[in-house]
């Protein structure tokens, strides 16, 4: 299960800080160097696509300006400047111009999603003594992180989370200690798990995920008494699961290590975490049995265990709704789909490739079937027809169910036009393939009994091969 980064951006924390009450006092001109520190940072800024600061004028009060904001003393306190992942205009390019060091009252610096904004890591951060909240994130920030950054003793949130930065953390970390979010993820670190982040007991959000970080996870978790998010996916980090991370429960409700090269047995004390929302452990190297203290996830909304060498039994987990679940690749023999799963009903992604799942689609009969985005059955020995599960979807983006037992008409499977991958190669589907699949951008139907001519379409023949009698491009042509 692969979480996009921007799920654990800690936006309700962040409305907290932007929803204060302001007291402001308007007037014609903001004062005379908030104004030059701000006309600095624009001229710094060489394309902005969406005007995104065609507001910024000089003469002009700038806590009216688009993305500032004032308190007392009509002094600009932050500067909150955001792109939008779905409007590709919504970027700036440029660098962070060392002028914003006029703007001294800054409590507030929010940099996200802007794409283009590169340089080195700003220093005139060094000169604002009242900063505390600094997110630079999904930017083009580049180099080290400085030796001295232990000297923003003041900060209370540091993410730099989604640029470009290299090399290791710097051991300064440790003096940190007002830290409550620390957030360094997909950038390019390199190095050890800093342990100089023992020392950040205030941390309630600490992300390390999509680096090249290695070696194994300190046992220092015990001094994390407000933790709720523990993020370190996608890294190469061996060993086991520390001892330590038990004593983060029950508060905790994030706890992902999922692609790394962790080994050992799940710990049973997982099955503490009675708050937990996600638990990604997917594509890593534990092995043994599912403890079966799981059964007291009850809260859980998210599983991913994938990818492991885990084996039989499965517990029967006690979930009222769970809405993503991936077992997939691992030595499970489930035979059917757990019952737990079928009675979900806010379930919207179901992964249970090569599960020994050996029941028949048309018995299978789920509590909710409209919200499901994601299914991956392949490799099982599942038989009958997902025709009246899936034409009950409506968000379907993804199915597959390659290597089984399928048998059913292909032209009565409505394709809906959120569906964007389909694979049910090698099965016994016959009938023709219909004109709806060329808005796919993934098919595969190689392998079955399918019959007739192909309509136009881009994929390639490999997409085809191995069928009773299809024909046209970019099959051969049909024979008249």
């Amino acid at each position: 299960m692969e979480l996009a980064l921007s799920r654990y951006l800690p936006f309700p924390f962040l409305l907290l800080i932007l929803t204060v009450p302001y007291i402001k006092i308007t007037s014609a001109v903001c004062h005379v160097d908030d104004e030059k520190g701000l006309l600095g940072f624009k001229s710094g800024i060489t394309h902005d696509p969406s005007g995104m600061l065609s507001t910024w004028k000089a003469g002009t009060d700038c806590c009216t300006w688009a993305g500032i904001n004032c308190l007392f003393n009509d002094r600009v306190t932050s500067i909150s400047l955001f792109g939008q992942l779905d409007k590709p205009n919504s970027f700036l390019s440029g660098t962070i111009s060392p002028s914003l060091l006029k703007v001294q009252n800054l409590d507030g610096i929010y940099l996200q999603n802007l794409r283009n904004i590169s340089g080195k890591f700003p220093d005139l951060i060094f000169g604002l003594p009242k900063l505390k909240f600094v997110y630079i994130e999904n930017n083009k920030l580049s180099g080290q992180i400085p030796m001295n950054i232990g000297k923003l003793t003041q900060l209370e949130a540091l993410s730099l989370a989604g640029n470009q930065f290299t090399g290791t953390l710097p051991s300064s970390i440790s003096e940190l200690t007002q830290l409550t979010q620390l957030n360094l993820g997909n950038n390019h670190l390199t190095g050890q798990f800093p342990a100089g982040i023992k020392q950040l007991k205030n941390l309630t959000f600490l992300s390390l995920e999509r680096n090249k970080l290695s070696g194994t996870i300190p046992d220092m978790f015990k001094s994390f008494t407000n933790l709720r998010s523990l993020i370190l996916s996608r890294n190469a980090f061996s060993g086991k699961i520390p001892d330590s991370v038990s004593s983060l429960a029950p508060r905790l409700l994030y706890l992902e290590l999922g692609h790394n090269a962790l080994s050992g047995q799940l710990p049973s004390f997982l099955g503490n975490f009675k708050a937990l929302d996600t638990l990604d452990l997917s594509w890593n190297l534990f092995s043994g049995v599912v403890p079966k203290s799981f059964v007291n996830l009850t809260k859980i909304f998210n599983l991913d265990l994938s990818h492991n060498v885990l084996t039989d039994p499965f517990p029967e987990m006690n979930v009222k709704g769970i809405e993503s679940l991936d077992l997939s690749y691992n030595k499970f023999h489930l035979k059917e789909i757990p019952k737990w799963v079928t009675s979900s009903p806010i379930i919207y992604s179901l992964k249970l490739a090569k599960c020994g799942i050996q029941m028949s689609l048309d018995s299978w009969k789920p509590a909710e079937t409209y919200f499901y985005d994601f299914i991956d059955l392949s490799d099982n020995e599942i038989s009958g027809s997902p025709v009246d599960l899936l034409n009950r979807t409506d968000y379907l983006v993804e199915f597959k169910a390659s290597e089984n037992k399928l048998r059913f008409d292909l032209e009565k499977l409505r394709i809906v036009t959120t569906l964007k991958q389909l694979d049910i190669s090698r099965n016994l589907v016959y009938g023709k393939v219909p004109a709806a699949i060329t808005g796919l951008e993934k098919l595969n139907v190689s392998y079955n009994h399918l019959c007739g001519q192909l309509p136009q379409t881009k994929f390639p023949a490999s997409s085809f091969v191995g069928n009773d009698c299809l024909c046209g491009s970019p099959l051969p042509p049909c024979k008249l």
